[in-house]
């Protein structure tokens, strides 16, 4: 599971002592909300679902997966379904590669998504195997389904704009100064992640 309300109060709270910014935009905007998901294959899968779609499209598709595949939508289950049904589920023939490489990887053992190694970068390197799963969504998933504390997904268009919010800065820093500009914030970047998208357009910073 993600970062516990506790442990993202917590961690902002040290941040804060080291950047008096921080501590301004909590005044403004208050401490995030925060964000869980479930741990393993079919957080994964949601993801591959949800890509380039809106969240209404994603739902729909969600649906008829589970009316396919059953509610736990086994790998195996995934893996012997053939083109057209997958197809009439709404799975384009590039999401259903990217969820056959997911469920392969998962059946096979190869995969092991209770036990990913310790160390983030190589968390991200084994879920980044995956046809379809990129630096950022296996960096949202850590976050979110294991809530690891110092992920930080400087590529996100929304942590760019909020941390630029944040600090002041006149325009948007780019992805390579997003990284340079949050390790000092280290080993409490993820709490600085979801503040970021929670200061994202909010009118009150």
């Amino acid at each position: 599971m993600g970062l516990t309300a506790e442990q993202i109060r917590h961690a902002l709270d040290e941040v804060a002592k080291r950047e008096p910014a921080f501590a301004r935009a909590l005044a403004a905007v208050g401490y995030p909300e925060p964000r869980i998901r479930e741990r393993g294959y079919r957080t994964l899968l949601r993801t591959i679902v949800g890509q380039q779609v809106s969240v209404a499209a994603a739902a729909s598709v969600w649906r008829k997966l589970e009316g396919e595949l059953g509610e736990d939508m086994a790998p195996a289950a995934l893996l012997a379904s053939d083109f057209d049904a997958l197809r009439a589920c709404g799975l384009s023939r590039q999401k259903q590669g990217y969820a056959r490489s997911l469920c392969e990887l998962v059946e096979c053992g190869e995969l092991d998504l209770t036990n990913l190694p310790e160390d983030d970068e190589a968390a991200i390197a084994e879920l980044t195997r995956i046809k379809g799963i990129g630096r950022w969504s296996a960096e949202i998933y850590l976050l979110f389904a294991e809530g690891r504390p110092d992920i930080w997904p400087a590529g996100d268009l929304a942590v760019m704009a909020g941390i630029g919010k944040i600090l002041g800065h006149a325009e948007r820093p780019d992805e390579k100064a997003t990284r340079a500009l949050a390790e000092g914030w280290r080993p409490h970047r993820g709490a600085v992640a979801i503040l970021t998208w929670h200061c994202y357009n909010n009118a009150a910073l």
